[in-house]
């Protein structure tokens, strides 16, 4: 048993960084196809990410709402519900946010954004909700469901900078009526980066201690691993899967509400960035553990920060980043397949 579990381990370690690698040596062939040398086009996206104290904080601006959307898959997943509507929980509770801050614009500072921290949470949760709810009471594949979710959110964020909410002030960029200033996140004394970081630390660290330090947790990883014994052993599955659904939208709200207050200052078309859809692969690289997302999301964010060293270093295309990003989800969805087959030989040779 010692060795299998020492395969399961190695299993865990080995298998992200061969699926890394094998991305990596994929995307620096692309390159070289485009006429760039592979080994310049990785420095440049060292130097942009992690040389130097700037490029420290682009990284970290970028990692913030990286985080948050993260746990969107990672805390559901924990029960063996794989869940993609993070976009979706992002743009929803980034609306639910601005619509709770144009509400009270006298409030002070703290209170206002306690509020659209709320109303970004409850949104954002809620909006996962319906995905576990319809896989749950009525069988609907959750993958299918909450990527569908993602663009009926998206439509209603433009709907809504389009009309209803529109600011008849903003002309070529349509969004809505800006927050109060006192609205505004902070930054982090000493950098440019905004406050949001905090609150997915802090997100993370919650989320790592109700997976592993309390009971919750615990019924959560017997659901996820044979949801036959958990139901024979009382577990309230449906209760579980609403539970760390909801936590896990109320995380991709809270970024919204982080991407509207720190950054944009209102909700428009620039709310929708992709970074739910990053959020996606950290949280697949990071093998859905909260402590491996920490990790993830600076390695992705460097990433981020890298686009216009590439551009303008070495002529590469905008969609660069994007291009790296998807072939490591390609390789990551591939390694899946190999999880459990060395432990397997371990456990029959022993």
């Amino acid at each position: 048993m010692r060795s299998y579990a020492a395969a399961r381990t190695m299993e865990g370690l080995l298998i992200p960084m061969g699926a890394l690698t094998a991305g990596v040596i994929v995307f620096g062939l692309f390159c070289a196809v485009l006429g760039s040398n592979p080994f310049g086009v990785f420095y440049s996206i060292y130097r942009a990410a992690f040389s130097d104290w700037y490029s420290w904080q682009n990284t970290l601006t970028r990692a913030a709402p990286l985080l948050l959307c993260a746990l969107c898959t990672a805390l559901p997943a924990r029960a063996g519900l794989i869940i993609i509507g993070n976009e979706g929980a992002m743009v929803i509770g980034a609306v639910g946010a601005v619509s709770a801050g144009l509400l009270a614009p006298d409030a002070s500072h703290v209170p206002s954004l306690l509020l659209m921290a709320g109303a970004g949470m409850i949104c954002g949760g809620l909006w996962i909700c319906i995905a576990a709810a319809l896989h749950y009471y009525r069988g609907v594949n959750s993958v299918i469901s909450s990527l569908l979710l993602n663009y009926i959110a998206i439509a209603l964020l433009n709907h809504l900078i389009e009309g209803p909410m529109r600011d008849p002030s903003s002309l070529n960029n349509p969004g809505t009526r800006p927050i109060a200033d006192v609205q505004h996140l902070g930054l982090i004394p000493g950098s440019r980066i905004h406050d949001g970081l905090l609150f997915g630390v802090l997100a993370c660290l919650f989320a790592w201690f109700l997976l592993s330090r309390t009971t919750f947790g615990f019924a959560a990883k017997v659901a996820g691993g044979n949801v036959r014994a958990a139901q024979l052993g009382g577990l309230g599955i449906g209760r579980i899967l609403l539970i760390l659904s909801f936590l896990g939208g109320a995380c991709a709200g809270l970024a919204g509400m982080v991407e509207v207050a720190a950054v944009q200052g209102r909700a428009n078309a620039s709310v929708n960035a992709g970074y739910g859809y990053v959020g996606i692969l950290v949280a697949f690289l990071a093998r859905q553990n909260p402590a491996g997302v920490v990790i993830i999301s600076l390695l992705l964010g460097g990433m981020m920060a890298s686009g216009g060293m590439l551009q303008r270093a070495h002529n590469l295309p905008d969609a660069a980043v994007l291009v790296l990003q998807g072939i490591l989800f390609l390789f990551i969805l591939w390694s899946e397949t190999l999880y459990g087959r060395w432990a397997e030989r371990s456990l029959r040779a022993g």
